[in-house]
């Protein structure tokens, strides 16, 4: 019995996204991504448009991940700092068995300056991460938490340059040590 076509576009998003992820978006070629996917050229071919449309949803559903995740961590309770401090340490010390930095990072990079799609689906993505942090924030703000003069937009932004900086850094080989020098410095803004 031939596996859901459901199945199969979850499992190849997924595998792509680490390929993409990996490589970039260039360097990925189609014969990557079948080995990546397990799928044959032709069954991409049928299942997505395009490399264009499969790097599409293979970000849109690395960004999903992300924004639940981070979703999750800013609704729920304790101190605002803290939240924000599990947040870089996701980039200090991400999952091992992770590629290196950003695929949001990478796209912005490689794609977005030319690719007015990608560049739309980034601003979103950004919009959407900042807003969860300044949330944040600002009911910290509200609570006591956080300075009184603090800006909890200007803040938002710079958690979420921090972390990406931290990325590429860590992408480029920056070690542990001084990532987490950077991440507590951020720390110490907030």
């Amino acid at each position: 019995m031939a596996r859901p076509r459901k199945f199969e576009e979850t499992q190849a998003v997924e595998a792509a996204m680490r390929a993409f992820w990996d490589a970039g978006y260039e360097a990925t070629s189609t014969q990557d991504l079948c080995a990546a996917t397990g799928l044959g050229r032709s069954s991409i071919y049928n299942t997505f448009a395009s490399k264009h449309d499969l790097f599409e949803k293979a970000l849109r559903h690395y960004t999903d991940e992300r924004n639940a995740r981070l979703a999750e961590l800013m609704a729920g309770d304790g101190p605002v700092r803290e939240k924000i401090r599990t947040v870089l340490w996701w980039a200090v010390d991400p999952d091992p068995a992770d590629p290196a930095g950003c695929l949001v990072v990478n796209a912005l990079v490689e794609l977005a300056p030319h690719d007015p799609r990608i560049a739309e689906l980034l601003s979103r993505d950004t919009d959407r991460r900042i807003e969860l942090v300044r949330t944040a924030i600002e009911a910290a703000r509200l609570r006591g938490e956080i300075d009184a003069g603090k800006d909890p937009l200007a803040l938002a932004h710079f958690v979420t340059a921090t972390v990406n900086g931290l990325r590429v850094s860590a992408r480029g080989g920056t070690g542990r040590a001084v990532l987490e020098s950077i991440a507590n410095v951020a720390l110490d803004a907030i």
